[in-house]
């Protein structure tokens, strides 16, 4: 396996690097520390310019207009796309656009032109609610949202936890129990919209993320038509997990790149900060934070492009992925957190992005999979059906 850059793909990472070093950066300067989104103005005239690129929409496919390039090379652009102060959560602040819900791709051709097309357009946005008071961490057997059918309709209720961007969005792909005590056999996806009577957003629940939050929903007698059920009934889990799978390895490489950044401006940093009479450099524990920064990217980078490299080539990727995940967010946070000890004071206050960077890095340890479920599935692939 040879994960060496092709001539195409440097020359995209260095178009991309450019792109964030002259548009992104300096307008950060302006923003506030916290901000997760541009001036209308700002993000309208970029989105053009990443068109005028050829890479707006990556992760759409092509034949609904998206460029035509393979997940390593996406996963090569989303390391540099996150090496900023929001690029973790919002990198580039959205100009090059996404996929959005990548399970509309298999909706009904009714579905596309309500839910897909318009979302495409800009004209929609949607959320991904999966995620219950219950339990996240085994979302198969932890949702309690039930769905029963009522004629042509399915009545929903219950309630979701930790949902991004619910209270802005259109609609929403809900995950409901609709077969009791079958675990991952008994759930079903549904497309709500957020203005169905029955739905509610309760609050707003602010974690360590700086802008972006997560909500709280709840379901009371939401009647959602049966042409509203994503793929087929009680196989709903299959798309959940899915999207959870692939995920993995953007996530992992937003981690990467922003441990990127953060090693650059240590390695910056220390030659000119002196200390006794000599410059931080010089130290062997600085030394040594810095070999172990390098270590631990170079790991997380070569274990996230060997999944997104095993998922172009249609092999079984989901070890990988979880490998991939489990190491770039551990690896990020570890890095972060070193580059704040050798800036130190000047780490944690908000005229650089280490505390901003050490706040939302914490939450990708536990997001889209925690260590923990990351760790179990690679021993459950290892040991196969012992394990299960």
């Amino acid at each position: 396996m040879d994960l060496t850059p092709t001539e195409e793909q440097s020359l995209l990472v260095e178009t991309v690097r450019r792109f964030v070093r002259e548009e992104i950066l300096p307008l950060e300067l302006d923003l506030d520390p916290d901000a997760d989104e541009l001036h209308p103005d700002d993000h309208e005239r970029l989105v053009v310019k990443t068109r005028s690129m050829g890479l707006y929409g990556m992760g759409i496919p092509p034949e609904y207009g998206g460029p035509e390039i393979d997940l390593v090379t996406r996963t090569l652009l989303a390391i540099e796309m996150s090496q900023h102060r929001a690029g973790l959560y919002a990198p580039c602040y959205g100009v090059f656009g996404g996929a959005g819900l990548a399970q509309l791709f298999e909706a009904t051709e009714d579905q596309k032109e309500r839910y897909l097309y318009p979302t495409l357009r800009g004209e929609k946005r949607g959320f991904f609610g999966l995620t219950e008071p219950s339990g996240g961490s085994d979302p198969a057997r932890a949702i309690r949202t039930k769905a029963v059918r009522s004629g042509d309709d399915w009545i929903i209720n219950g309630g979701k936890i930790f949902i991004s961007g619910a209270d802005r969005a259109d609609y929403g792909l809900v995950f409901a129990r609709t077969e009791p005590d079958k675990g991952r056999n008994g759930v079903t996806c549904f497309i709500v919209d957020t203005d169905a009577p029955g739905f509610r957003v309760n609050r707003v629940v602010h974690t360590l993320r700086s802008a972006n939050y997560a909500t709280e929903l709840s379901f009371e007698d939401m009647s959602v038509p049966h042409a509203n059920v994503l793929g087929e009934v009680n196989k709903g889990f299959a798309i959940a997990n899915d999207r959870l799978t692939r995920q993995r390895i953007p996530y992992a490489a937003g981690c990467i790149g922003v441990a990127i950044k953060a090693h650059e401006l240590a390695l910056g940093y220390v030659p000119q900060r002196e200390t006794f009479g000599a410059p931080l450099s010089t130290r062997q524990a600085v030394q040594w934070m810095l070999v172990d920064n390098e270590i631990d990217i170079r790991n997380a980078r070569w274990l996230t492009l060997e999944a997104a490299h095993r998922a172009d080539r249609g092999e079984p990727f989901r070890k990988e992925a979880a490998m991939a995940k489990l190491v770039a967010s551990e690896a990020g946070s570890k890095v972060v957190d070193r580059c704040i000890q050798m800036f130190g004071g000047y780490g944690v206050t908000k005229d650089f992005p280490f505390e901003r960077w050490y706040r939302e890095m914490r939450i990708r340890r536990i997001g889209e999979g925690p260590s923990e479920v990351q760790r179990h599935i690679i021993a459950r692939e290892l040991l196969g059906a012992s394990l299960r």
